[in-house]
């Protein structure tokens, strides 16, 4: 019996029915293995016990959905989970944060189906792997422009539109001769509204010693200090939107694939923000780098 076939199909199947009861003593049954064989030879190709598997890919297609306008608690009776509670604990437990943390970054990107033979060959080449700086910072006071915005889809859209004002009236330009920051560098800091848990605020500006100069109209925050993990996007032109797809594709990468098997978890109370310095001007080779505030998986 060729076991990888057998096991792809299974793979195939649970892909297919994801939204479905699904158990152990079932598909070792379709797959023609004892439970005890099935649960080894599943255990071998895939690096997981069968259930685990299941409920990681309930998770993966869950946080994909978190993109679009449904409420968490619909997300998670959708893939199995009986209560919001519950649904947490598992995707902390999978992806190092909450799932209301997560949905600031979601993409929307659907998982691919696993491919046992491209998963063996991804596995001996190492896979994608971006390994990140593990820093400590002091808290940090911005002062900026604050948008407010909604983890249904909305900030995927206002976000960059936001961007984009703020660089065509030249509000950084002019901020920055009024309140002389610690560094010519801007910060886009994602910052939780406990009291609106579907909404967030975005904030673009600098760092400053002190709130004394803000100038009226603008937003002041103090991000905690923490430990960071530091990820720097590879280089990009600006032309085309490519600087925008790296750090994208870097985004979707540390909150899909490196939080999982990292060993760390969404620092409480954390604060993730953009850095953007002299590497983001100008129009070739630009990078920028993402702190992620990061504490030992409990």
């Amino acid at each position: 019996m060729d076991h990888t076939a057998c096991i792809q199909r299974t793979l195939d199947y649970i892909e297919d029915h994801l939204k479905e009861r699904l158990s152990a003593e079932d598909l070792a049954r379709q797959a023609g293995f004892s439970q005890y064989h099935f649960y080894k030879v599943f255990h071998s190709r895939t690096g997981l016990p069968i259930m685990d598997y299941i409920r990681r890919r309930r998770l993966a297609h869950a946080a994909a959905d978190m993109a679009g306008r449904r409420s968490l608690l619909e997300i998670a009776l959708d893939y199995g989970f009986e209560t919001h509670a519950g649904f947490t604990k598992a995707f902390r437990k999978t992806y190092g944060l909450t799932p209301e943390q997560y949905r600031i970054h979601a993409t929307g990107r659907v998982p691919e189906r696993v491919d046992l033979a491209k998963l063996a060959d991804y596995n001996m080449s190492g896979g994608m792997m971006m390994r990140p700086t593990i820093v400590s910072k002091p808290e940090i006071k911005l002062v900026g422009y604050a948008l407010e915005t909604r983890m249904n889809g909305e900030n995927f859209t206002e976000i960059p539109a936001f961007w984009n004002r703020y660089i065509e009236e030249q509000w950084g330009h002019k901020l920055y001769q009024q309140i002389k920051p610690v560094k010519d560098a801007e910060y886009g800091a994602c910052i939780m509204l406990p009291d609106k848990p579907e909404h967030f605020l975005y904030v673009i500006g600098f760092e400053v010693e002190n709130f004394d100069n803000a100038p009226e109209g603008t937003h002041q925050a103090v991000i905690p200090a923490s430990t960071y993990a530091v990820f720097t996007s590879p280089k990009a032109d600006r032309a085309n939107g490519a600087f925008s797809d790296s750090i994208q594709g870097m985004t979707t990468y540390v909150y899909n694939e490196w939080f999982p098997s990292s060993g760390y978890a969404y620092a409480k109370n954390g604060v993730d923000f953009e850095l953007y310095d002299e590497r983001s001007n100008g129009d070739k080779d630009l990078q920028m780098d993402l702190y992620v505030p990061v504490e030992k998986q409990e």
